[in-house]
C-alpha cells in the first residue's frame, strides 16, 4: 500500500476533532476512519500488474542532443488506472542531473481507462558518452479517494548509446575544400601537389617547367605538362591511447576526449580522401576495433566504437601496441598515435619500440598541450609562483626534448590544446599527403 499527499492532508484534518473531544475516543475513532479510508481506496484503485508498459527509445544520440524516452501503458484490467509513472534514468541523461541539487525525476501523471493505452514521454539531455540504461519504471495507481493506492516496480529495459558530441565538425568543410585543391577539383592559383600522374594538359605561365612532358610537347604544337594527384586507396590506422594518462584532466575534459575528437575528424577527412581507415584503442588490451568499411560509413563505425571507451588506470603495453599495429598493416600506411607526451611514459615504453613503426610506415604522435603549464610559466609575481613557474619551466623543456628525440626517430609530433588538436591533426594529414608521404 502507497499513501499520498492527500492521505497527509487527512490525517492532518484529524487534529480538531482530536483537541475538541475526549482524547481516547477521538484518537480511536479517528484511527479507526483514517484506516477505512485508505483500505477502501486500495481496494478500489487499479492493480499496477494490470498495466502492459512497454518503451520506444532511438537506438544512439550525440552528446548533448536529446532523445525521447516514450513509454506505452496499455490497461488490460477493468478499472480505470490512475496512474503515477516514474521512468528511472541515470542522473546524467537527465535535464539538470548533473546539478548540484540533484537530479530532476522525471514523473508523469495519466489516467488509463479499461482496454485503452496512453503513452508518456521523457526527453532525455546526455552530458555523458556512453551506454545509458534504463531504470526500472515505478507505478503508482490511486483510488478514486486519492488518499492511498497500489506501487509497483516493473522492468523494461532500455539503452540508449550516447556517441561522441564530434564538435570538431565545423572544422571539415575548410578541410575539405583544402582537399578538393590538393585533389585538382577546385579553381585554385597554383597546382595541387601529389605524387600520382593524373592527366597531360596544356602549359600555363606559373607551372612548374619540371612537369613539361618533352615526348608529349615534342608530339605536339604546344608545351604540355603532367598533372598530378594526391594518393589515395592508402591505408589510415588512428591508435587511440586509453592508459592511465588519457585520464588526466585538462580544462574542462579529459585527454581521451581530445583524442575522440580528433580521431573523428581525421577519420572523416581521410574517408573523403579516398584512404581506408581503420581505428585500435589500446591500452594493455583492445578495447575498440574499427576495421576498414565503407567511406559512408567511417564516421558512424567511429562513433559507435568510441562510445563506450573509457580510460584504464594501467601503463600503456607499447610492444602488444606495435604488434597490434603490425598485425593490420601489410603495407606502408599512415600510424596515427594519439596518445600523450608524458615524457616518463614516452621514455621508459614508446621510444624503445617506435623505430619498428617508422621503419614501415609514417607515423604521427598527436598529443594534447594543457594550458595551465603556460599560465604557471607565466606567473612570477611571489615566491611560491615562481617555484611553480621553475617546474613548469622544467616540464616544458622535458616534453621539448622528448619530441625532438621523436622527430628524430621520423615521427612527425603534432601538440596542441584541446580544441586545436583535431584542426592541427588534420593539416598535418593534408600537408603529408601535398607531399607524398604517405
Amino acid at each position: 500500500m502507497a499513501l499520498t499527499s492527500r492521505a497527509v492532508l487527512v490525517a492532518l484534518a484529524g487534529l480538531v476533532p482530536v483537541a475538541l473531544l475526549p482524547a481516547p475516543i477521538t484518537v480511536v475513532a479517528w484511527a479507526v476512519v483514517a484506516a477505512t479510508l485508505c483500505a477502501v481506496d486500495v481496494a478500489l484503485a487499479a492493480s499496477p500488474r494490470q498495466l502492459a508498459v512497454s518503451r520506444r527509445l532511438p537506438a544512439s544520440v550525440r552528446l548533448t542532443g536529446t532523445a525521447d524516452s516514450v513509454l506505452t501503458l496499455r490497461n488490460v484490467g477493468r478499472r480505470t488506472a490512475r496512474v503515477l509513472v516514474r521512468d528511472a534514468w541515470p542522473p546524467s541523461t537527465l535535464p539538470g542531473g548533473d546539478a548540484p541539487t540533484g537530479a530532476r525525476t522525471p514523473r508523469h501523471r495519466v489516467d488509463v481507462p479499461p482496454g485503452e493505452a496512453r503513452r508518456v514521454t521523457t526527453t532525455l539531455v546526455p552530458t555523458r558518452r556512453g551506454d545509458a540504461e534504463a531504470g526500472s519504471v515505478t507505478v503508482r495507481t490511486v483510488g478514486p479517494l486519492g488518499v492511498a493506492g497500489r506501487q509497483a516496480s516493473l522492468d523494461v529495459p532500455g539503452r540508449l548509446r550516447v556517441l561522441p558530441e564530434f564538435a570538431s565538425r565545423r572544422h571539415l568543410p575548410s578541410r575539405l575544400a583544402r582537399l578538393r585543391e590538393l585533389d585538382g577539383r577546385a579553381a585554385v592559383q597554383v597546382r595541387g601537389g601529389g605524387t600520382e600522374f593524373d592527366s597531360l594538359r596544356e602549359y600555363v605561365d606559373g607551372d612548374d617547367v619540371r612537369s613539361i612532358d618533352w615526348r608529349a610537347t615534342a608530339r605536339r604544337d604546344e608545351v604540355v605538362v603532367r598533372t598530378w594527384r594526391p594518393e589515395r586507396d592508402r591505408h589510415v590506422l588512428l591508435v587511440v591511447d586509453t592508459s592511465r594518462t588519457s585520464a588526466a584532466r585538462v580544462l574542462d575534459g579529459t585527454r581521451l576526449e581530445a583524442s575522440v575528437e580528433a580521431a573523428l575528424l581525421l577519420g572523416v577527412l581521410a574517408a573523403h580522401a579516398g584512404d581506408r581507415v581503420e581505428l585500435v584503442a589500446y591500452d594493455r588490451r583492445v578495447r575498440a576495433r574499427v576495421a576498414d568499411s565503407h567511406a559512408s560509413r567511417v564516421l558512424p563505425a567511429l562513433a559507435d566504437a568510441l562510445a563506450v571507451v573509457e580510460p584504464a588506470l594501467v601503463e600503456t603495453d607499447w610492444p602488444g601496441l606495435v604488434g597490434q599495429v603490425r598485425s593490420r598493416l601489410s603495407r606502408r600506411a599512415l600510424v596515427v598515435l594519439l596518445t600523450s607526451l608524458d615524457p616518463a611514459s614516452v621514455e621508459q615504453g614508446l621510444l624503445d619500440v617506435v623505430g619498428g613503426l617508422t621503419r614501415r610506415h609514417q607515423v604521427v604522435l598527436a598529443a594534447v598541450a594543457d594550458p595551465e603549464l603556460e599560465q604557471l610559466r607565466a606567473a612570477r609575481s611571489t615566491v611560491d609562483e615562481v617555484f611553480d613557474a621553475a617546474a613548469a619551466e622544467r616540464t616544458a623543456l622535458e616534453r621539448a626534448a622528448v619530441g625532438a628525440r621523436l622527430r628524430q626517430r621520423g615521427v612527425e609530433v603534432v601538440e596542441a590544446l584541446p580544441d586545436d588538436l583535431a584542426p592541427r591533426l588534420a593539416d598535418t594529414y593534408l600537408a603529408l599527403k601535398a607531399q607524398g608521404r604517405l
